[in-house]
């Protein structure tokens, strides 16, 4: 269900989640305290029973507050006060997702589950309270708040509670109530589908399946059909899932094109039991956007953001397709060349299932590169000590390791980090848990356990994260390697992690992250530019058995595969946005199938065929939590690309730089408008007015991927 108090609750960053014992964060002693203690240092959750007592003290604390505020006459203390719930109900809602989705123990996620459905309901009690709802009115309106911060904070607390319609009359907004439930069931509906049913091929001979391959799947058989074997011998072969991960390593490395055929077809032709869960959910979103006023879901999820209106979202996208299509359709061309010239086949057409192995091959052939020699150079332990000098040199702080006390961590991989200051103390804490295993969340995430808060003059809550990643585990980890991609991704969801971390708020409502939703990928696109410096990689990516560090001709051969069929890759990105757009935005009678969407926009939008029948969008999981909202990735990146420009390029690694990305943007949160923050870090050029919407300059991404 929607948490409007907690709005960012939950949300998981790089596809983003987020938030009372405030004594245990407050300086590295208590964190080495060797005391025990429950997980994430919340003494309640010594057992999985403890999620019960963590709910029930939530509630009864929250309940104080709630009961507070209606003493209070308007003013700055019902937004403190208000904060203090949200905090509370964070702190369990965030504990829960964070378990839900790494603890090892199905008896802690199993308890974890039930914590997140009990708060769910609590929820629900207060983002329906008209006594909140109306404290926070007359605190805003009447209060005499002088505090800029404060003022803010009182303005979404209370256009929070609308967007839950709390301002409609009874029937609406019991309407609108049962819509969030059932939307929530649907999405949970959607990624259950996706992990129940991967799909699967099944290849025979085995030989059609390159060894380094054979780990995906496992051997089958079936009655030899060659009359030169006895009729008792069987043919081995390979059944493998076409999960996404599977299938893009099929696409990658196999050969034989029938069998990436396969892997295509069937790999976006599953589930299909999600193509009816998608059809109501977009259903269910429309219906809810009606109620609340506005023509489409797309426009109710923009109306918070930037960009303001679905119309100015789709004029961005637009603009940017239209600028990005003749050196994408140029991209398509060479790499069609290159195939018909490989296969000595000079009239076949360049296949969806053909792209990932010949534009790999190209990139390879043309720029000598071989992904074991860069790999190389990324030991993981290297790559987390390149972490630390970057944040010493940008921001004078450091990374120290603190041992956990008993009880606190979830898995014995997990480390603990405190970012500590010479000047200003400890900063904040940061969980790292690296290693795939089991019944792990599969992707690569940053979540907040708890964010940063002012408790008084003298008192700061100090931000608590974790950073997930599902890089390959070893017995040792001193022998994980990663490749340059997975590097990126760790750049990338490191500068989620610094957002959280270095963010100065005195709400927690606007820690971090918390920020309109198309600013929030800012930071982590931006620090996937330090994954790339040669300036930054020479400082930690050496080798691991010789110590070298990673040669400047080998950097300048990867930044050029990078950049072959970078047009190509932003198109795919203005894609998955315009499906976004287009499902959730205005719905004709009756509805259009999904597919035909889907199909449309790719045959006029890429320089890729659509393959008849198969349905990629049903495990496209972003449409769930970035529902009317994937462009965002896009602003994003084109912001990322002034701030490199204008802030860091010259000097990535300076003071002065550390010194402007953090005061002019990371501690500020939430705290300031988006607009003002990036008026002040990189002038009022870098984003223009249209229709009362805001859009990000794309001159600084149009010059470095030569667009223009």
């Amino acid at each position: 269900m929607a948490a409007l108090l907690i709005s960012h609750c939950t949300k998981i960053l790089r596809l983003k989640p987020f938030h009372h014992t405030i004594q245990f964060f407050r300086t590295s002693a208590a964190a080495v305290d060797a005391k025990e203690t429950g997980l994430y240092g919340f003494p309640h959750l010594k057992t999985p029973k403890g999620f019960q007592r963590f709910v029930d003290d939530a509630i009864e604390r929250s309940g104080e507050v709630v009961n507070y505020i209606s003493t209070v006459p308007p003013s700055a203390e019902i937004i403190r006060a208000m904060d203090e719930i949200s905090d509370t109900v964070c702190s369990v809602v965030d504990s829960a997702e964070l378990c839900r989705h790494t603890h090892p123990d199905r008896e802690f996620v199993e308890q974890a589950n039930i914590a997140s459905m009990r708060m769910d309901e609590y929820l629900h009690y207060l983002n329906t309270n008209h006594n909140l709802y109306n404290a926070v009115m007359k605190a805003e309106l009447e209060g005499s708040i002088l505090n800029k911060e404060t003022q803010r904070a009182a303005h979404y607390l209370r256009v929070d509670f609308e967007k839950g319609g709390i301002h409609l009359s009874g029937e609406k907004l019991e309407r609108v109530n049962q819509l969030n439930v059932d939307i929530a069931q649907l999405c949970r509906k959607f990624n259950a589908n996706i992990v129940e049913d991967p799909g699967y091929i099944d290849i025979y001979p085995a030989i059609r399946i390159p060894k380094r391959l054979h780990h995906l799947g496992k051997p089958i058989y079936r009655p030899a059909g060659s009359s030169k074997v006895g009729l008792d011998m069987k043919e081995k072969g390979y059944r493998i899932a076409t999960d996404p991960v599977s299938l893009t390593s099929i696409l990658q490395w196999v050969s034989d094109a029938e069998v990436r055929k396969l892997a295509y077809i069937q790999g976006n032709s599953v589930p299909h039991a999600n193509l009816d869960v998608l059809d109501k959910l977009i259903a269910a979103r429309h219906e809810l956007a009606q109620i609340m006023g506005y023509k489409s879901y797309a426009e109710f999820a923009a109306c918070p953001n930037m960009a303001s209106s679905a119309d100015v979202v789709m004029s961005f996208l637009l603009e940017l397709s239209s600028m990005v299509k003749p050196k994408a359709d140029e991209e398509y061309e060479r790499l069609r060349d290159y195939k018909r010239a490989k296969t000595s086949q000079m009239f076949e057409d360049l296949e969806p299932w053909d792209e990932t192995y010949f534009s790999a091959m190209m990139k390879a052939s043309n720029f000598d590169l071989d992904s074991s020699v860069i790999a190389s150079y990324f030991p993981l332990l290297q790559c987390i000590e390149g972490l630390k000098l970057l944040v010493e040199s940008l921001f004078g702080a450091t990374f120290h390791n603190i041992p956990l006390a008993p009880g606190e961590s979830w898995h014995s991989d997990v480390l603990k980090m405190s970012l500590h200051h010479p000047e200003e103390g400890d900063l904040g804490y940061l969980y790292l848990d690296l290693y795939s295993r089991k019944d792990k969340y599969p992707g690569c995430a940053h979540f907040a356990i708890k964010g940063g808060r002012r408790i008084s003059e003298v008192e700061y809550q100090l931000p608590v994260v974790a950073l997930i990643c599902n890089f390959s585990n070893s017995n040792d980890p001193a022998t994980v390697r990663l490749n340059h991609g997975e590097v990126e991704t760790l750049f990338h969801e490191f500068g989620h992690a610094l957002h959280s971390l270095l963010s100065r708020t005195e709400y927690q409502h606007f820690s971090g992250t918390r920020v309109a939703l198309d600013l929030a990928e800012t930071p982590s696109n931006l620090f996937e530019y330090y994954a790339w410096d040669y300036r930054v990689l020479k400082t930690f990516a050496k080798h691991y058995s010789t110590g070298e560090i990673i040669p400047k001709k080998l950097v300048d051969s990867m930044q050029g595969a990078k950049m072959m069929f970078a047009a190509t890759e932003l198109q795919r990105q203005i894609f998955y946005a315009l499906i976004d757009q287009k499902l959730f935005g205005e719905q004709s009678l009756p509805p259009r199938d999904t597919i035909s969407i889907v199909g449309d926009l790719k045959r006029r939008y890429t320089s890729y065929k659509q393959v008849e029948g198969t349905h990629w969008h049903t495990r496209f999981s972003h449409l769930l939590n970035y529902g009317g909202g994937y462009y965002s990735y896009l602003y994003a990146k084109c912001l990322a690309a002034t701030i490199w420009k204008n802030v860091c390029e010259e000097d990535p690694l300076s003071l002065e730089t550390g010194a402007a990305l953090r005061t002019r943007f990371l501690q500020h949160g939430g705290a300031v408008e988006p607009v003002e923050l990036l008026n002040d870090l990189i002038g009022s050029d870098s984003i223009r007015y249209s229709n009362g919407g805001v859009i990000p300059d794309i001159r600084a991404l149009s010059e470095e991927m030569k667009l223009i």
